[in-house]
C-alpha cells in the first residue's frame, strides 16, 4: 500500500568512509551524500550495521551522525542508528540524534544479551517515553541473536512515535505477517537486498539497502516502479542487481561494501578490526558485478 510519507522508497544504509589508519574521513563522507542526493535515493541511515556502528566510539557515533546531518543541508532524510543493548545507552544517543536534527532513529534489538519479547517491548517503550522523536524498530536476529516476533512489533506499533521496522530477516513470510496485522500507517521496510522487490511488491514502504552504496539510481528505480505496483520494471531493473545483493555479502557486511566503494573511487580502503579487508578471492567476484555495473 502506497502512504503519503517521506520516509518511503530506497534509503541506503551508508557505511562509514575511513582513511588506511582507520580514523573517519568525513571529506569523503561529504561526498557519499551528495553521491546519494544526486542519485535519487530517499533517505540515508547513518550508523548502523554498515556504518560499523560496532567499532566506533560514543564520541565519534555522534559525530558521524551530526556530520551527515550537516552535509544534507536538508535535502534528504537522515536516519540515525542509535541502537544499543543498554535501553539507558540507546535513550543517549536517541537524545543525541533528536539534538542533532536527525529526521527518526532506527534502533537494532538488543544483542548479545537475548532478551525476552516482554523485555524488548519494555527497552522500546522506554526509548520512545525518553525521546521525542520517530523511532523505526531493526530486526536482524541473524546478528543479534534474538528475534522481535510479530506479535511484539504489532504490539510497539501503537506507541505514537514507533512509526515503522526495518525487517532483516529475509523472510517474506514475516514480511507478509507484518503487512497483515500491522496498521495501515505504519512503515513497513526490508531490510534483505535479495527479497527487498518481493517485500516492495506485496506491500512494504520501501528498504534500507547496503546495495544502494553501490548502485543508489538502480536501486532507487527499481523500489519506485515496485511501490508504483509496476511488477514489471521493478523485477527488470532488480535483475541487473542480483550479483551485486548476492556477492556485497559474500563476506560480512560492510566488508564487501566498503571495498566495492574504494574501486569505485569513493572512499579509501581503512576498516576498523575485528573487520579485515576483502579478500583476494572475494575481490575477483565481486570486481565482476561492478564492471557488468559499470561503476568501475
Amino acid at each position: 500500500m502506497r502512504i503519503n510519507h517521506p520516509l518511503t522508497g530506497s534509503m541506503v544504509a551508508l557505511i562509514t568512509p575511513m582513511l588506511e589508519d582507520g580514523s573517519v574521513d568525513f571529506g569523503a563522507l561529504e561526498a557519499l551524500v551528495e553521491f546519494h542526493i544526486n542519485a535519487g535515493t530517499h533517505a540515508i541511515v547513518s550508523m548502523g550495521t554498515t556504518g560499523e556502528s560496532a567499532t566506533l566510539n560514543h564520541t565519534e557515533h555522534v559525530e558521524v551522525m551530526r556530520k551527515t546531518v550537516e552535509f544534507s543541508k536538508g535535502r534528504i532524510s537522515i536516519i540515525a542508528g542509535t541502537g544499543a543493548n543498554s535501553t539507558t545507552e540507546a535513550i543517549t544517543l536517541t537524545k543525541a540524534a533528536k539534538e542533532i536534527g536527525a529526521d527518526a532513529c532506527l534502533l537494532v534489538t538488543p544483542y548479545y544479551n537475548k532478551p525476552t519479547q516482554e523485555g524488548l517491548y519494555q527497552h522500546y517503550k522506554a526509548i520512545a517515553k525518553a525521546v521525542d522523536i520517530d523511532q523505526i524498530l531493526y530486526n536482524v536476529p541473524g546478528r543479534t541473536a534474538v528475534d522481535l516476533s510479530v506479535e511484539t512489533a504489532v504490539r510497539l506499533s501503537s506507541i505514537d512515535n514507533i512509526i515503522g521496522i526495518k525487517d532483516a530477516t529475509g523472510d517474506l513470510a514475516v514480511a507478509r505477517a507484518l503487512i497483515d496485522q500491522c496498521p495501515n500507517d505504519f512503515l513497513l521496510y526490508s531490510g534483505d537486498d535479495a527479497t527487498a522487490i518481493e517485500f516492495i511488491l506485496m506491500g512494504g514502504h520501501g528498504g534500507i539497502s547496503v546495495s544502494a552504496n553501490v548502485a543508489p539510481k538502480a536501486v532507487s528505480d527499481a523500489y519506485n516502479a515496485a511501490m508504483n505496483g509496476d511488477q514489471n520494471s521493478a523485477e527488470t531493473i532488480n535483475s541487473t542487481l542480483i550479483g551485486l545483493h548476492q556477492h556485497l555479502f559474500i563476506e560480512s557486511n560492510p566488508i564487501p561494501v566498503k571495498w566495492a566503494l574504494f574501486k569505485m573511487k569513493k572512499c579509501e580502503g581503512g576498516i576498523r578490526l575485528p573487520l579485515t579487508k576483502l579478500s583476494q578471492e572475494a575481490q575477483v567476484v565481486l570486481e565482476q558485478d561492478l564492471l557488468s555495473l559499470g561503476v568501475i
